[in-house]
C-alpha cells in the first residue's frame, strides 16, 4: 500500500511517498480500515515540520475516514462496508480521566492514516455521519470534536448565546457552523475583507477586522451591547487572549485550544477574575463526544467547509497551503 512516512530528524523536506506491506487481517476486536481521506491540522504540521517531534518512520496525520473492509471476531458495533472516521485518542472512550499527553494519538506517537489502510481496534473508530463523503468526514476527528466540545460540552452552549471564533480555520468554522445550528449569536474576526464576506455568507451575525481594529476585544463588547461573548473559541493563544478575556461576558466561558500565536504569555488576570470567567484548556475529545457529535451532524444538514483538496502524492504542498495561512476551513488529502 500507499504510505507517507516522516524520516529522522522531522521537516517537510523528510516527508516521503512509500510502498508499505498491506494493512494485516484484524484480530480479536479489531477492523481493517481502507482510508480514502484526511484533513490538515495545526498538530499535525507541528508533528511534521518540528525536528525531532516524533520518531523516526512515522506514518503522519491523525485524521482518516474511510470503509470497513474486515472485521475482526467479536465485532458488533461495525460491519464491511460502514463508513467510518477515526478518533483522536484511541485510548479515551468516555468520562473525565482525559490523556494528558499524545503518546497514543496517531500520528503523534503512534502511525496515523497518511496510508492506505489500516488495523486498529474498534473502539479506534466511529460511524461516520450517514451521506458524508469521505472528505467530509475526516474533517472530524480533530477540528470538528474540538469545536464540539468547547460549544456543547464544556461550553453549554444555550439557543441564543453569543459565541466568538477567531480567525477562519477549521476549528473556527466549524465552531461557527455548529454554534448557528443550535441558535446562537456568532462574531467571527478576520483580517481579510474576502474572508468577511464569507464569514457572513455561513450565518456570521458581525465580523470584526482584526488588522483594523487591534482592539478588537472593545469591538466584540460594542456589538454586544456592552455584555460580550458567552463563548470565545480561543485559537490564537498568549497573544489573542487578553483581546478574548476583554471580549468575554461576565461568567462567560473561554475555550483556550490554539497555540498559533506561541506557547505561552501574560495574562491579564485581574480581568479575568473581575469577569468570573472560566478559562479551560482542552485538547479534542473523548469517543463518546464523537459519537454524540455525529449524531447531531446527521441532524443539521450542512457540510463542512472544505477549502482546497489535494492528493496523497502532495501532502507537502498541501501542508505549504495551510501555512500560508490563506485557507478558509478545512485542507483535505485524499487517496
Amino acid at each position: 500500500m500507499k504510505a507517507l512516512q516522516l524520516a529522522a530528524p522531522g521537516g517537510l523536506d523528510h516527508l516521503h511517498l512509500t510502498t508499505l506491506p498491506d494493512a494485516p487481517p484484524p484480530g480479536v476486536g479489531e477492523i481493517q480500515v481502507r482510508i480514502h481521506a484526511t484533513s490538515l491540522n495545526y498538530h499535525d504540521l507541528l508533528v511534521v515540520s518540528r525536528p525531532g517531534a516524533t520518531a523516526d518512520g512515522r506514518i503522519p496525520m491523525a485524521d482518516g475516514a474511510g470503509v470497513v473492509t474486515a472485521v475482526g471476531a467479536g465485532v458488533t458495533e461495525f460491519a464491511v462496508g460502514d463508513a467510518v472516521v477515526s478518533t483522536f485518542f484511541p485510548q479515551w472512550l468516555s468520562g473525565r480521566r482525559v490523556p494528558s499527553d499524545f503518546k497514543l494519538v496517531p500520528g503523534d506517537g503512534v502511525d496515523g492514516f497518511a496510508c492506505e489502510a489500516v488495523t486498529r481496534p474498534a473502539t479506534a473508530f466511529t460511524h461516520a455521519p450517514r451521506g458524508w463523503a469521505h472528505e467530509e468526514a475526516a474533517t472530524l476527528t480533530t477540528a470538528g470534536l474540538t469545536a464540539w466540545r468547547a460549544l456543547f460540552v464544556n461550553g453549554r452552549l444555550q439557543p441564543g448565546d453569543t459565541v466568538l471564533v477567531l480567525g477562519t480555520g477549521g476549528v473556527s468554522i466549524f465552531a461557527l457552523q455548529m454554534a448557528k445550528a443550535a441558535g446562537a449569536r456568532v462574531i467571527a474576526t478576520t483580517s481579510s475583507a474576502a474572508k468577511a464576506e464569507r464569514l457572513h455568507a455561513l450565518g456570521a451575525d458581525v465580523v470584526i477586522n482584526y488588522r483594523d481594529t487591534p482592539e478588537w476585544g472593545n469591538a466584540v463588547l460594542a456589538a454586544t451591547g456592552g455584555r460580550g461573548a458567552d463563548i470565545v473559541v480561543e485559537v490564537g493563544g498568549p497573544n489573542t487572549l487578553p483581546q478574548s478575556i476583554r471580549a468575554g461576558a461576565v461568567g462567560g466561558h473561554i475555550a483556550l485550544i490554539g497555540v498559533l500565536t506561541g506557547f505561552a504569555g501574560s495574562v491579564p488576570t485581574a480581568e479575568m477574575m473581575a469577569k468570573q470567567q472560566t478559562l479551560q484548556g482542552l485538547i479534542v475529545g473523548s469517543r463518546e463526544q464523537q459519537q454524540d457529535m455525529v449524531r447531531a451532524l446527521e441532524q443539521w444538514g450542512w457540510q463542512p467547509v472544505i477549502d482546497r483538496h489535494y492528493p496523497l502524492e502532495q501532502m507537502v504542498q498541501a501542508f505549504a497551503h495551510q501555512q500560508s495561512g490563506q485557507h478558509f476551513g478545512k485542507i483535505v488529502v485524499r487517496y
